[in-house]
């Protein structure tokens, strides 16, 4: 899941207006979303303003996609100069974590890295008449297409191997974990989504990540002790933790690691 990063800012206080008699100040109201640039702590930074009027305060949030200032309809710009600047430090550090969490975008060609396990395999693509199955060949990923080596191409056969491997795998890792639990899962399902490495349903249904095949085995086996314990304790609580600690002493270590990574 992405995680936000908030930093709620009261504004300055404002001297009381008394009623006037005379006809109020016409304004235009400006433009609700703005893309600009600040220099914060010598770095000249990129930001999304958003302005609304259910604000009474000055948001700060950074994620995937930056930074982005949410503020008060009429939230004077020395205002919004102050904020940015006193929490300048604060932005950079963050932005910065952001782009060092980011994952390296796959080049889909002969040579190239893969993550499986933990580990990177070197893509071996083998034009021919017909597709066929990847292989694993000692550190390498033989991937067998049709006539010409696109990259659409090539990544779909890789994405085939990863899921039946993620399926012989999970099974086997699931069997292992549910016999030292006691427990026994209703079906366990490959999931695809974009904000979870696996849950398990109030019917005893586990669904694991098929991307947690990229990661060490030792973070797959934590994320399926974790759903597994679920089928005993449907919550979080003191119990929860006690059972996965008991088929996974260092479980707090491999909670910290796997928040590392990014779906």
């Amino acid at each position: 899941m992405l995680k936000r990063l908030r930093n709620l800012v009261s504004p300055p206080a404002v001297p009381a207006r008394g009623m006037s008699g005379g006809s109020p100040l016409l304004r235009n109201d400006p433009p609700a979303i703005e893309q600009r640039a600040a220099l914060l702590a010598g770095k000249n930074i990129p930001y999304t303003l958003k302005r609304t009027s259910r604000r009474r305060s000055i948001g700060l949030r950074i994620d995937d996609r930056g930074l982005t200032v949410s503020v008060p309809l009429r939230a004077s710009e020395k205002w919004l100069h102050s904020v940015l600047q006193d929490k300048a430090h604060w932005v950079v550090e963050k932005l910065d974590n952001w782009q060092t969490r980011k994952p390296i975008e796959t080049r889909w060609a002969d040579g190239e890295a893969v993550s499986y396990l933990g580990e990177a395999l070197i893509l071996r693509v083998v034009p021919g008449l017909f597709a066929a199955p990847a292989t694993l060949r000692r550190g390498e990923l033989w991937v067998f297409i049709a006539n010409n080596s696109e990259a659409v191409q090539i990544e779909q056969v890789v994405a085939h191997w990863y899921r039946h491997e993620a399926e012989r795998l999970f099974a086997e890792r699931v069997a292992h974990y549910a016999a030292l639990l006691d427990v026994v899962p209703h079906a366990v399902r490959l999931s695809a989504a974009k904000t979870q490495w696996g849950c398990c349903t109030a019917r005893g249904t586990v669904r694991l990540n098929e991307q947690l095949i990229r990661l060490p085995l030792r973070l797959v086996d934590y994320v399926v002790v974790h759903e597994l314990a679920h089928l005993r304790e449907m919550n979080h609580s003191a119990a929860f933790w006690g059972v996965v600690q008991s088929v996974c002493p260092d479980y707090a270590k491999l909670r910290r690691e796997l928040r590392t990574f990014n779906l």
